[in-house]
């Protein structure tokens, strides 16, 4: 039996209705307020008068609705009433209510399959089991505990917690398993650094690792306005890891291909670098510079799609990451908002408010950069929310990538080109084409000599040491033939100034830098004594050693 088309929800100030999927994209009307509505049969399952609830969640399985309303406490400063209810979506009853003063991290965290439940308490972190909210099953105790995020996947569940330092103390986070909380070994894996002010943990879908963006809010070398940010790899096994990252600047975004097995992050200050890594934070693919802000992998993990939204142009890139191969460059200008449909095929893009009120909608494309439909929302209206319908995974199969745009009835928009801001006095001069900063290509579309891959470092050592052999032997040459030799420099030329070949040996690499350096020094000695400088009993005895520094560098340089 195929898969249905999954629905895409648009919400706004026009209310909320269903769209179908690719192809149809037909409107369905339903929700005349805040309901829960059974989308097989379009039925309506229940109806809460909850009129100052700004936040819901669905449990993984949907089987419960949290609502979050703000804390409010009378005026005779007596505790409010509970904010956080939790309700049972099948019978409408209200299963648990809980204070829930801030609205970060407002809800509970479920495992995928609803067997635990947790929520930060203070100092703790309570856990649930079976949904059973009467009962505390267990209990994760850490002085500040700030976050915590649950393993994806089923049983055995995992948890990684973030404490914040103090005093001099750094920052960490560790990894648990499920229920094994006590004991100076119970934590799976630990990781502590300083500079942290906030962190943000990813678990791959394996839940063998976690990524952890570490943050300051102010960088004190003065370099970014946004702070400071670090990568650090923690695996359940207890290997960890800062993931060293090649051009300085934020850490944009970090995302884990459905593999576990390598992950991309998009970095640096502008124009930003994007890297894909495997588990041994080694660099497996570089894309490159370019303007972008985030990186999207499809469902299936076999295309990524880097994309500059916010404050850039909207330009995006979809790259096949099976054989690195550039699919399409779509431009999504204004684009506050981007999904993957489950199906692994399609896009969303839309342009929300509050983030932006003017020209919002949204647009269905392919991943060949065609745009299969777009929905403007009239001016004096606005779209707040678009999702795809969730699927379990391989509900869709994955399809053979395809390169050529395919067909769409929908008219294509080039984007406006911004003309350059020209002063009057260029204005009636030839254009000359510069730019702020040149963009490095990705690493398979680099100029290289005769197209050869790059050497690994074993083949790239052997061939300095073939070609300080080679050197050798061609100097070996000369002095029996003299006639043979190179003509010899001029005199005017320092010795000092020999080419900067390598012999393969780091060791002898190392001597022949300092020699070199001990010899330039001495060349400044000589022109500060001919300018009649005085010289110090110790420069002049530097002088006296250079003929003995220039025979033992000969002597390196020879392989002797």
């Amino acid at each position: 039996m195929a898969p249905s088309t999954p629905l895409l929800t648009v919400r706004g100030s026009e209310g909320l209705y269903m769209v179908n999927g690719p192809p149809h994209f037909t409107e369905s009307t339903l929700f005349p307020r805040i309901n829960i509505i059974n989308v097989t049969n379009k039925g309506l399952r229940h109806s809460f008068d909850l009129p100052k609830a700004v936040c819901l969640e669905f449990s993984p399985k949907n089987t419960v609705l949290a609502t979050w309303q703000p804390y409010t406490t009378s005026k005779d400063g007596t505790a409010g009433v509970p904010n956080l209810q939790l309700y049972d979506v099948k019978t409408g009853t209200c299963l648990k209510s809980f204070i829930q003063k801030k609205m970060q991290n407002w809800c509970p965290s479920w495992s995928e399959d609803e067997t635990i439940c947790a929520r930060n308490v203070n100092n703790e972190v309570h856990f649930f089991e079976n949904n059973n909210f009467n009962t505390i099953a267990n209990k994760l105790h850490l002085q500040k505990i700030n976050d915590f995020v649950l393993s994806p996947g089923p049983h055995p569940y995992k948890v990684a917690v973030y404490v914040p330092g103090s005093k001099g103390a750094p920052s960490f986070v560790r990894l648990y398993q499920y229920p094994n909380f006590d004991g100076p070994h119970a934590a799976l894996a630990n990781k502590s650094f300083f500079k942290a002010d906030k962190v943000t943990m990813l678990w791959n879908k394996k839940a063998t690792a976690v990524l952890v963006i570490a943050s300051t809010d102010v960088d004190k070398t003065g370099a970014s306005y946004y702070g400071e940010q670090t990568l650090h790899y923690i695996a359940v096994n207890g290997e960890s890891a800062v993931v060293q990252l090649p051009k300085n600047g934020p850490i944009y975004d970090v995302v884990w291909n459905s593999s576990s097995t390598e992950f991309c992050a998009v970095y640096g200050f502008m124009p930003a670098k994007a890297t894909i890594f495997n588990l041994k934070c080694d660099p497996v693919f570089d894309f490159g510079t370019g303007p972008r802000n985030a990186a999207y992998y499809s469902p299936h993990g076999h295309i990524l799609v880097l994309a500059g939204f916010g404050n850039l142009r909207g330009q995006m890139e979809v790259w096949d990451v099976k054989n690195y191969k550039l699919i399409s460059k779509p431009v999504a200008s204004d684009s506050t908002y981007f999904a993957w449909c489950p199906d692994g095929e399609h896009i969303l893009t839309a342009t929300c408010a509050p983030r932006l009120r003017v020209n919002n909608g949204y647009k269905i494309w392919h991943y060949t950069g065609s745009v299969l439909h777009k929905h403007d929302v009239p001016s004096n209206a606005e779209l707040w929310q678009v999702s795809w319908q969730p699927f379990l995974d391989g509900i869709f199969p994955a399809k053979t990538i395809t390169y050529q745009a395919v067909p769409s009835d929908v008219p294509s928009e080039e984007p406006k080109v911004a003309t350059a801001y020209r002063p009057p006095a260029l204005r009636n001069k030839p254009i000359t084409n510069s730019k702020l900063h040149e963009e490095e290509p990705p690493q398979n579309m680099k100029p290289q000599a005769g197209n050869d891959k790059p050497l690994s470092k074993t083949a790239l050592k052997n061939q300095r040491k073939h070609e300080a052999k080679k050197a050798a032997k061609q100097e070996a040459r000369n002095e029996k033939n003299p006639d043979l030799a190179p003509t010899p420099a001029p005199q005017s030329t320092p010795r000092n100034t020999i080419s900067q070949s390598t012999s393969g040996d780091p060791e002898v690499d190392k001597k022949i830098k300092n020699l070199k350096k001990k010899l330039k020094a001495i060349e400044q000695l000589k022109e500060q004594a001919a300018a009649g400088k005085q010289l110090e009993k110790n420069q002049l005895e530097k002088i006296q050693k250079e003929k003995a520094l220039l025979q033992e560098l000969e002597d390196l340089e020879l392989g002797i």
